[in-house]
C-alpha cells in the first residue's frame, strides 16, 4: 500500500523500504499539529537522481540531522522513519537521516546513464 502511494507521489516505482536521495527545497510551518511533533523541524524535500537531477514529486520529512536548505539528504519512509532518532512513537512517515557529501557511481553505470541521455 505504501509502495502504491509512493508511486503516485513520485510517478515511478519506489520501494517503501528504500532510502531516497533528495534535496531540501523548503520548510513547513504548522502552528497546530500532533503534540508529539512539537519542536520537530519539518522540511520539504524533492527526490533527485544520483546525478542531482530533479525527480518527480515532493515529500514532507522530519529532520533528525539538522540539515539545511539545498543540501542533499537521505530520506527513509515508513517504519524506518518511525525508528529514526527522535521519531520513535511519533506520527512520522518520512525522516531525514543523513546529509550526503558525495554520490559516486561505478564507471560502467555512469557510461550507461550518459548513453541514455544522448538518445
Amino acid at each position: 500500500m505504501l509502495s502504491e502511494l509512493l508511486h503516485v507521489i513520485f510517478g515511478f516505482e519506489v520501494d517503501a523500504y528504500s532510502m531516497i536521495l533528495a534535496r531540501i527545497v523548503g520548510t513547513v510551518v504548522a502552528t497546530r499539529k500532533d503534540a508529539r511533533l512539537e519542536g520537530k523541524k519539518l522540511l520539504v524535500v524533492k527526490p533527485v537522481s544520483p546525478q542531482g537531477d530533479d525527480e518527480p514529486g515532493y515529500l514532507i520529512a522530519v529532520d533528525t540531522v539538522d540539515s539545511g536548505f539545498r543540501e542533499t539528504v537521505l530520506v527513509v519512509t515508513g517504519s524506518s522513519a518511525r525508528n529514526a532518532a527522535e521519531c520513535k512513537d511519533r506520527p512520522v512517515d518520512a525522516a531525514i537521516v543523513g546529509i550526503v557529501d558525495e554520490v559516486m557511481l561505478d564507471t560502467l553505470h555512469e557510461a550507461e546513464l550518459a548513453a541514455g541521455r544522448r538518445k
